[in-house]
């Protein structure tokens, strides 16, 4: 089977007719499996039902993908995520393909269903993860990406909400899914594009520079600190903001949110928050760190965020632009709980044009001038930074 699958110098991944013709059922899905209506999961152009197998009675999680986007054809790119589950059935950290079917207007792709459902949903209740548990979290997500890694497979979109619970309310069993903008990284081949989630995307995205396999290992860092503090390390009141956070790797490591966090978890985290891709770790090598090889001795877990993180101030970036999954408590206002997560930068980078903006000194304390008194962080000049409209949009 994986010898009628091909890489193409775009990153894609391609299928034999021969393949896709046994592999793809034009017959109604309906005469299999009932499907609910209402879909629990949704993007710009998917969305995610509960599908019941009448004859065996195991639910499945339906994926339904549109053909068409904007008057674009999407079935390469959609044949290409069928194809990195193909490449990938045989892991335990990666969701499971169970069958295709086509409409006229969609792929539905009938996958492994999670009982426990995206990791997001945890980080939205009102308890975050203690150490012991993403220790144990970051290790099978960098289980499943050493998986894909060494096929050459780069994920781009690692986030809490592409991460599945097989267990209710439990971090035990992890695994990886959504792989619509994954790339193959083929030796002498560049891939650049401007896609991801703003608040995981690594600086070359945004410089467009060559995506390679260090691009993921950045958004493993940014993962870590969110899972660890329920706070994005870059994000702000704005996506302009965030990406200049993220090309200047502004990070800090709040006392109120990092006193009962090991060093060495702190240590990951900037190990894999390097600004140059040359010099990230690989993720064998983030396998190895005493954090996650269970080499080092960490502080007991403390599961609850007290609502006091809210009233302590200053910070290196103010609460009221930390959007990114605030879990303190569940009396924090919904504005404080948004995030960028659910948008998508993509688009080739030369269709659109570019804008120019520039941004004051001041973006990680917009309490102060251009002085900074509130953390020993050096502030960041004045620059232009040029990104695509796509991405502003």
């Amino acid at each position: 089977m994986l010898s009628e699958i091909k890489s193409s110098r775009e990153g894609l991944l391609s299928i034999s007719s021969n393949l896709l013709e046994k592999l793809v059922r034009k017959d109604p899905i309906a005469d299999t499996y009932d499907v609910e209506e209402t879909p629990f999961a949704r993007g710009k152009f998917a969305t995610v039902r509960k599908a019941n197998h009448r004859a065996t009675g195991v639910s499945y999680a339906a994926k339904f993908i549109k053909k068409r986007r904007r008057a674009t054809d999407q079935t390469k790119e959609i044949f290409h995520e069928i194809a990195v589950l193909l490449q990938c059935e045989s892991s335990g950290r990666v969701v499971r393909l169970h069958e295709v079917y086509e409409t006229t207007s969609d792929m539905v792709l009938l996958l492994e269903l999670a009982a426990g459902g995206e990791l997001q949903r945890i980080l939205e209740g009102d308890e975050c993860l203690g150490e012991l548990e993403a220790k144990r979290a970051m290790r099978q997500i960098l289980e499943g990406l050493a998986y894909l890694h060494e096929r050459n497979i780069a994920h781009l979109d690692l986030k809490p909400q592409n991460l599945l619970l097989t267990i209710e309310n439990s971090c035990e069993d992890i695994k990886l899914c959504d792989f619509g903008i994954s790339r193959v990284l083929e030796k002498g081949v560049e891939v650049r594009e401007i896609i991801g989630t703003p608040d995981y995307v690594a600086p070359e995205v945004l410089s467009y520079e060559p995506i390679t396999l260090a691009t993921d290992i950045w958004s493993i860092g940014v993962l870590a600190y969110v899972l660890l503090t329920g706070y994005s390390p870059f994000g702000a009141a704005d996506k302009q903001q965030t990406y200049l956070n993220i090309s200047k790797c502004a990070l800090s490591f709040d006392k109120d949110l990092f006193e009962d966090i090991s060093s060495t978890a702190i240590d990951f985290i900037t190990t894999a928050l390097v600004v140059d891709p040359r010099k990230r770790p690989s993720v064998q090598e983030l396998l190895d760190h005493p954090w996650i090889s269970f080499k080092s001795i960490i502080f007991p877990q403390i599961t609850k965020k007290s609502s006091e993180i809210l009233s302590v101030t200053p910070k290196s970036t103010p609460i009221s632009q930390r959007k990114t999954l605030p879990c303190v408590t569940s009396d924090t206002p919904k504005s404080q709980r948004k995030t960028y997560g659910s948008d998508s930068l993509n688009g080739t980078y030369t269709d659109t044009p570019t804008r120019t903006y520039n941004v004051s000194t001041n973006c990680l304390c917009p309490q102060c001038g251009t002085t900074c008194r509130h953390l020993p962080h050096t502030p960041v000049s004045k620059t232009p930074i040029t990104v695509d409209r796509v991405i502003l949009c």
